[in-house]
């Protein structure tokens, strides 16, 4: 490919044979260091890349770093929030790697991550959540946590269709709903004017009479969802994970997330029959020859080692994840379901500041590994921040290109950073006989530990 305001360096390219990274000993690999903290982050985390490259091969591999804008930078540089030779790069030399990215307000692209996860097809959110021995927790037995999320990342409401109320579209979206579905229609609660001025007879201080309702569609198909779901259960049963828990709010949308799970215990039932065992298979049993029957079927599934797929409702999965967080291993979710659970385990282990993820196309092998936080602009510069997201990301990174002796001398540099109790200041405010250091300085103690 032809760049217009970058240049590649010298090195080799990632490809992808019958499903496998190919990853040369000196890969091209784009970067982008990110808004706000993120040049603080990314600087630390190289050394801490390079450090575990160095260390694991003994300078037989190396990694060679393309840098690639997006975001603010990119605005400033090339007037431009994501421009071409970004996208290009990604395309090129298939796995990178990011920092945070502000998303502009008011306007432009409604959020450059999911752009490039729009772009490049990155249809699955990889969200692995595990606890660090001696980082502050807000919950009893953070050890417990040890989870692996499959985010859907292209279909629901991410796709981003919406509509803005009062708009000519908006409008043409209610009327088309008023003619063709008017059952429907109906529970636009204020669809019509009439709706409004009946509410503003009992509430006229609310004013407006105009029809405003936003509207979004939430796009969810089978295709989409069976390749996430075929990636969880891949994974659960190459990593000997005893479950995968499909996670939905079917009760409610029965005809999206509903569908998710159905799809989901299609899939295990028959493409993966040999490795699984399901619930829905559970259901069968039960029906043609008693729950006694059903249970020895899956207690010598569990005995044969058989991945158990099986399904929970989002909002009790929230409540679970809390209070018996060893009962879920593998989650294979839709987008915003999520967004909302890889936070709130992130919660219980640390924080957001060291919760790295992944975005991945297994089929094409792009994927671009990120830090899950926002830019934090008020610590731009200071030094100050944890960068932790970021160098776990850069661990599954190395870990996706079969670069696993690196990636572990990563894990023991920050288990053993941690236990000296030298971290930046988020940890320090939360941790007994803590010493506040820099976030070069905790780049430096990881380094340190190996």
């Amino acid at each position: 490919m032809s760049y217009q305001n970058v240049q590649p360096p010298a090195g080799g390219k990632i490809t992808i044979k019958d499903g496998k990274i190919q990853c040369p000993d000196n890969p091209v690999i784009p970067f982008i260091r990110g808004d706000g903290t993120g040049p603080d982050i990314w600087a630390a985390s190289e050394r801490v890349f390079d450090a575990a490259v160095q260390k694991a091969y003994g300078g037989a591999r190396k990694i060679a770093w393309f840098e690639v804008f997006a975001g603010e930078t990119a605005k400033q540089k090339f007037d431009t929030w994501l421009p071409d030779d970004t996208v290009n790069a990604f395309k090129e030399y298939l796995v990178g790697i990011k920092g945070p990215l502000t998303t502009p307000v008011g306007g432009g692209i409604r959020s450059l991550n999911v752009a490039l996860r729009q772009l490049l097809d990155l249809y699955v959110c990889l969200r692995p959540v595990q606890w660090f021995e001696g980082v502050p927790s807000p919950v009893r037995s953070p050890e417990k946590v040890n989870m692996v999320i499959f985010r859907e990342n292209t279909e629901d409401i991410y796709a981003g269709i919406e509509f803005k109320g009062g708009s000519p579209e908006a409008a043409k979206v209610l009327r088309f709903f008023e003619t063709e579905f008017p059952k429907e229609f109906a529970k636009i609660r204020f669809g019509s004017e009439s709706a409004v001025k009946g509410f503003l007879a009992f509430e006229p201080a609310l004013g407006k009479v105009d029809v405003e309702v936003g509207i979004g569609i939430k796009p969810v198909s089978p295709l989409g969802s069976s390749r996430l779901i075929a990636a969880a259960i891949r994974y659960a049963i190459e990593q000997k994970r005893k479950s995968v828990t499909l996670v939905h709010k079917g009760n409610i949308m029965k005809f999206t997330e509903g569908s998710f799970r159905d799809w989901g215990y299609e899939l295990a039932d028959t493409l993966f029959s040999e490795e699984t065992y399901s619930w829905a298979r559970w259901e069968k049993t039960k029906a043609a020859k008693g729950e006694t029957a059903a249970n020895d079927e899956l207690k010598a599934a569990q005995g044969a080692g058989k991945v158990i797929v099986k399904d929970a409702i989002a909002d009790i999965t929230l409540q679970q994840v809390l209070t018996r967080p060893d009962d879920f291993d593998v989650i294979a979710t839709l987008n915003l379901n999520g967004d909302y659970l890889s936070d709130a385990l992130a919660a219980q282990v640390g924080g957001i500041g060291i919760a790295p993820g992944g975005n991945i196309n297994y089929h094409t092998g792009h994927a671009i590994f990120e830090a899950t936080h926002g830019t934090a602009p008020k610590y731009a510069n200071l030094d100050r921040v944890n960068p932790g997201s970021v160098v776990l990301s850069g661990e599954m990174m190395l870990r996706h290109l079969g670069w696993g002796e690196a990636a572990d001398l990563i894990l023991k540099g920050l288990n053993g950073a941690i236990a000296s109790k030298r971290v930046t200041y988020d940890f320090a405010r939360l941790m007994t006989g803590a010493t506040e250091i820099k976030c070069s300085e905790f780049g430096d103690n990881i380094i340190q530990h190996m």
